[in-house]
């Protein structure tokens, strides 16, 4: 529609990941209802088109935020977490060709004003250089990491006068990140050369880090959190009540100001039995009250698994929780942490009153070290499958 309120055109390549194409989406309501005069398109692959689709999102997108396709060059969304060195790798070398020739086409008409590229697209920077197009970066995790990656190239070497300190190369999981990691720096090269970089983020929350990012980028950077999917602008009222009414909003509420730190897995992330089992030890050793949350069908499969009496992970698995509910006992304050009791909650399942798949929060009296730079007082725990 060739009129003044669709004059001005913007272009966002998200990186095909739901934990960046939501975020991206959220940004690009926020610009449509700054600007009348600008049009969006999103630019994601046609199985993340179906994807969205099947989510009913496409219908709650303003009208001048559409999106485009591009073919399926890259590995499924489906069990992409097996092999995430492979898929980044795929995005790296597979993605940014269809994505120019798309951005060629659209310059046919009219070329953009602007591309907004996820920061991990390596590719997006130099895509919108060779066609004089300004790129403004957009990173969905916090800015204190995006400034610690940004000043990689000042990390201290390491040498034989260091005493017991912890180095990358001490630690397996960094031993096999080695392609990932000269991904991230091939990736903060590039972002030198953007115009703009935009956080997820709050301001309020990251103010140190972004402040001073300030200092040392040539190029603005803004907070323009929340930038997560919720309830959509002009969405129903009931909804919204709906979502005030809810024990974990109560339950938020009531806390100080600045004591929650939320962390959530990603969307394709899972864990094994054994790796939460490391991971709640961890929240054990740290000192603070810790809420955790699983879908539905996490805690189904859990359960099922569990009272299947013929099988022989099972049985060690109910002997592991009749130690659990012991140790549950001496560590949960008198009338439980939280609303949901975890001792009750174990005691359940071994005694097979559990009959509904509902998710749960479980309560502990510690949380991790991180917290302490913030005195935090409580952490939720957005916990992936087991698998």
């Amino acid at each position: 529609m060739a009129t003044a309120a669709a004059a001005r055109h913007v272009v966002a390549v998200p990186f095909p990941g739901r934990g960046h194409i939501n975020p991206m989406l959220v940004v690009c309501r926020l610009l449509a209802a700054a600007d009348s005069s600008l049009t969006i398109t999103v630019v994601v692959t046609e199985e993340w088109q179906g994807l969205l689709a099947s989510a009913g999102v496409p219908p709650t997108l303003p009208e001048r935020v559409r999106l485009a396709t591009i073919p399926n060059v890259i590995p499924s969304e489906h069990g992409r977490g097996a092999d995430h060195a492979g898929f980044i790798e795929a995005v790296h070398a597979k993605m940014g060709e269809p994505v120019e020739r798309l951005l060629d086409q659209m310059m046919l008409e009219r070329k953009p004003e602007a591309i907004v590229a996820d920061t991990y697209l390596t590719w997006g920077v130099a895509a919108g250089a060779r066609r004089g197009i300004p790129v403004c970066s957009l990173w969905t995790m916090p800015a204190t990491f995006f400034l610690a990656l940004y000043l990689m190239d000042r990390w201290p070497p390491a040498d034989d006068s260091e005493g017991e300190e912890v180095k990358c190369s001490d630690i397996k999981i960094f031993r096999t990140w080695k392609l990932q990691l000269k991904r991230t720096a091939e990736v903060f090269s590039n972002v030198r050369k953007a115009q703009c970089v935009l956080f997820t983020s709050f301001y309020e929350l990251e103010a140190s880090a972004i402040d001073a990012l300030s200092q040392v980028v040539s190029y603005p950077a803004y907070a323009v959190g929340p930038s997560i999917p919720h309830v959509p602008l002009g969405g129903e009222s009931g909804d919204t009540e709906k979502i005030h009414h809810e024990d974990h909003i109560k339950w938020l509420d009531a806390q100080p100001k600045n004591s929650v730190l939320y962390v959530s897995f990603g969307s394709f992330v899972s864990l094994s039995f054994s790796q939460l089992d490391e991971f709640a030890m961890g929240l054990l050793d740290s000192g603070k009250n810790e809420n955790g949350t699983v879908n539905r069908a996490a805690v189904s499969a859990a359960v099922t698994k569990l009272v299947d009496l013929g099988d022989g992970d099972s049985q060690e698995m109910r002997r592991r929780a009749e130690k659990l509910c012991q140790a549950s006992r001496s560590a949960i304050r008198e009338g439980g942490s939280s609303w949901c009791s975890l001792s009750d909650f174990v005691e359940d399942i071994i005694k097979g009153r559990l009959n509904s798949p509902f998710g749960r929060s479980y309560s502990q009296s510690n949380i991790s070290e991180v917290s302490k730079s913030k005195k935090l007082g409580s952490i939720l725990l957005a916990l992936p499958p087991t698998t």
